[in-house]
């Protein structure tokens, strides 16, 4: 359990880059302010003292795998020390939703890694970073024991299934299919509900290269062409976006069948912004896809379904396993492995 209301929470903030510390370079605007600075435009909330980890200053559509596992990997480090309360990670917008949702995977301790951003840049006058960096300290001091969250314009969201769901408004993120966590203001956290969380994957280790997990959109006139593409280019998974509640063509369905063989992971979600993935349909369906190989991800959209292959990539060099791992990390339970004599 926590330590007692009354005494002082030590919170480490980890500072990634993100409009959050991004200033005018000219023609636009890019990250590259260090923690602290960010830190300086927040108040911080009474009770808490604060430590900075500079990891990196990056636009987060520029972030790489080998950034996420090094992000992972500080996490961890952190939390390491018993005398931290919590963990608060300033991320940029772009790909939060994916950072977020990867640390989650293998989160397996009881305090709190809170992830938050900004909309707009650091020396804006309005900016609303300051305010979600003092939701987001105030939440790693107060919760315990729902996994990584996102701390985002007075709204608390689990990460998994939390995405951007605006590209310029203040009220950017949400979960298309589930009601937010809870709510920040007037120096109170207040929780509704627990959200749901399968037991957390072991750290991966580092990989030689950087493992390729490619995404493919279907759309009207599509075709296996990208799908087969990522395969050639040795994509390790695919995950395909397909329309309605996950359903292509006869001919993607054959391309998904002949990555499958080759074991490649194909996960299936759908570019519909809520709802689940369903086997309702044939003639290229969803039936198909899934009878092909394909792994429906239930309420998962593009960037956290890659995520999650991802995750299964990085686990094992097993084709079955890591379907195993995927199903896992979607929440289904998995079968048993038959004994062997």
């Amino acid at each position: 359990m926590g330590r007692g209301q009354g005494t002082v929470k030590r919170i480490v903030v980890i500072s990634t880059g993100g409009t959050i510390a991004s200033r005018w370079q000219g023609s636009g605007f890019a990250a590259d302010a260090h923690g602290r600075e960010v830190m300086a435009t927040a108040a911080v909330p009474d009770g808490i003292t604060i430590e900075v980890v500079d990891l990196f200053s990056v636009n987060s559509p520029r972030l790489t795998t080998a950034h996420q596992l090094t992000l992972l990997r500080t996490v961890h480090e952190v939390l390491a020390d018993p005398g931290v309360d919590g963990v608060v990670v300033t991320h940029g917008t772009d790909t939060l939703e994916e950072s977020a949702f990867f640390v989650d995977l293998h989160h397996d301790d009881p305090r709190p890694v809170v992830f938050t951003g900004a909309q707009l840049p650091l020396d804006a006058e309005d900016g609303d970073g300051p305010r979600n960096l003092h939701d987001a300290l105030l939440t790693a001091s107060r919760v315990r024991g729902l996994g990584v969250l996102v701390a985002f314009d007075g709204k608390l969201h689990a990460a998994r299934g939390t995405v951007k769901t605006h590209t310029v408004d203040a009220d950017a993120f949400a979960d298309p299919s589930r009601s937010r966590l809870g709510d920040i203001g007037f120096g109170k956290v207040s929780v509704r509900r627990d959200p749901p969380r399968p037991a957390a994957l072991p750290l991966p280790g580092v990989p030689e290269g950087r493992p390729r997990v490619d995404m493919v959109m279907h759309h009207a006139d599509g075709d296996p062409l990208l799908l087969n593409a990522a395969v050639e280019a040795g994509a390790e998974g695919v995950v395909l976006v397909a329309t309605g509640a996950g359903n292509a063509t006869p001919e993607v369905v054959s391309a998904v069948a002949a990555a499958t063989a080759r074991g490649v992971l194909v996960a299936l979600t759908t570019r519909v912004p809520s709802g689940p993935v369903s086997q309702i349909y044939t003639h290229g369906g969803g039936v198909d896809l899934v009878a092909a190989g394909a792994v429906p991800t239930g309420l998962l959209r593009a960037g956290q379904a890659r995520v999650a292959v991802l995750a299964a990539v990085l686990a094992t060099s097993d084709a079955e396993e890591r379907v195993r791992i995927l199903r896992r990390v979607l929440g289904e339970p998995v079968p048993a492995e038959p004994a062997r004599i």
